[in-house]
């Protein structure tokens, strides 16, 4: 019920009013197709890509029936499953290295406080995500021919770990922003230390940040190719290098395989990043711990 000024009579009205609804864009007309349109743009190359990697044909365009033997051809292709090794390698070894800097980095900027410079320091760690990917794959070069390293797979580990550093950095920092500090306060108020309220309650309530800012980084790294191409050398090509080297002699159904097997192992990962990073659970797995940590101070 609300008050409102009768414009004949002057006087106020207390008659019930309905309640506005807020603008919603999927009421209006069209959304809906347009909605269908859009996925259908998206995701049909993708649709297509994995139904001619079981075309039996050699020629890609023209399906020449079921098989699976193009996924056989790449498993016994001993270039491609040491390519595929070198992309894993490099992959998780960059994923650990980035993720563990960046969970410092955000709890510096969302737990350490107010500091001269951290504005500049944000930007500064987040810089690659707005660097063009070429500058940074020949400044990479150029520096590692400067300095003399070259060490193979050590070499792309570090390239890699550089620019998947944001990647892995912002999920997190988005996770501590959203989650506040209410839980550590709570905590010290029941006279938690600081290593256990970070291991109990600090850290389970990251792991959704941690899982998908480790799975971004881990799939970002595994698609590179341009800091890949230039920084690799024999013996060491990625995946996505060897592919390219494949896409040059024009496009065979060993590509198609290579690109579903991708896209299978990418869905697999979001997946489990969806299953683990809830954040209602963890939530409620600290809740339930904060009384024993006081306890157990």
């Amino acid at each position: 019920m609300s008050a409102e000024i009768d414009a004949a009579t002057g006087t106020r009205s207390t008659r019930p009013t309905a309640k506005r609804r807020p603008f919603d864009w999927r009421h209006n007309p069209g959304f809906g197709p347009f909605t269908l349109l859009v996925m259908l743009f998206l995701y049909t190359p993708l649709a297509v890509l994995v139904i001619y990697a079981f075309n039996a044909n050699r020629m890609v365009t023209i399906w020449g029936g079921f098989s699976v033997k193009w996924f056989g051809a790449v498993a016994n292709n001993g270039d491609i499953r040491h390519a595929a090794y070198i992309s894993l390698l490099v992959g998780v070894l960059a994923t650990i290295c980035s993720t563990v800097i960046a969970i410092a980095a955000a709890l510096g900027f969302e737990r350490g406080g107010w500091f001269n410079g951290r504005s500049t320091a944000v930007g500064l760690v987040t810089m690659p995500l707005v660097v063009p990917e070429i500058v940074t794959a020949i400044t990479t070069l150029i520096f590692f021919s400067a300095i003399g390293f070259h060490d193979g797979v050590l070499n792309l580990v570090i390239a890699h770990t550089v620019f998947c550093i944001p990647f892995a950095m912002l999920p997190i920092q988005a996770r501590l922003s959203a989650v506040g500090n209410s839980y550590e306060e709570a905590a010290r108020d029941l006279y938690g230390g600081e290593w256990r309220i970070f291991l109990r309650i600090t850290l389970p309530l990251m792991v959704p940040g941690i899982m998908a800012g480790a799975i971004l980084a881990f799939v970002t790294s595994l698609d590179d190719f341009l800091i890949s191409f230039m920084v690799s050398s024999a013996g060491t090509t990625t995946l996505p290098v060897y592919v390219y080297g494949m896409m040059r002699l024009g496009v065979t159904p060993e590509v198609n395989a290579i690109s579903a097997i991708l896209l299978v192992v990418s869905a697999a990962l979001a997946l489990v990043a969806f299953v683990i990073s809830r954040p209602r659970e963890a939530a409620k797995a600290v809740a339930a711990d904060t009384p024993q940590i006081a306890a157990t101070s």
